[in-house]
C-alpha cells in the first residue's frame, strides 16, 4: 500500500512538474521530439534543421515574445475567418452551390485553425 502512494505521488509530482514548463521549455520538448522522430526515420536533413531550430530557441526564445507573437497569430487568423465569411456572404449571394460549397469547406477550416490557436496555453 505504501508503495502504491509513493508511486501515485511521485507520478503527480512529474506530471505536475510538466505543467509548469515555460512555452520556451514546450517548445524545445517539441523541437526534441521531432528530432527523435527524425533519427528513427535516418532522415539526416531533418535532423540537421531541427538542431539548428533547437539551438536557436535556447539562445533566443523568450516566453513574452512567444505569448506575443501567438496572440498575432491568433489576429491574424480572426481576419482570415471574417474574410472568409465575406467570400461565402459573395458566393451566396450570386447563388452558385459549387462556389458556397467551396466557401463553407474554407470557413470550416480557417475557423478550425483559429480553436486550435485559441487553444494553446500561450
Amino acid at each position: 500500500m505504501k508503495y502504491r502512494i509513493a508511486t501515485a505521488l511521485a507520478l503527480f509530482s512529474l506530471s505536475a512538474g510538466a505543467w509548469a514548463q515555460s512555452p520556451c521549455q514546450e517548445k524545445e520538448q517539441d523541437i526534441q521530439r521531432e528530432i527523435s522522430y527524425a533519427e528513427k526515420h535516418n532522415n539526416q536533413s531533418r535532423i540537421n534543421g531541427l538542431k539548428k531550430a533547437l539551438s536557436e530557441v535556447k539562445e533566443n526564445c523568450s516566453d513574452s515574445k512567444l505569448r506575443a507573437d501567438h496572440q498575432k497569430k491568433i489576429a491574424e487568423q480572426k481576419e482570415e475567418v471574417a474574410e472568409r465569411q465575406d467570400d461565402l456572404k459573395e458566393a451566396k449571394q450570386k447563388g452558385d452551390v459549387e462556389k458556397v460549397t467551396k466557401r463553407e469547406h474554407k470557413l470550416k477550416e480557417a475557423q478550425d485553425e483559429l480553436k486550435a490557436l485559441e487553444s494553446r496555453d500561450y
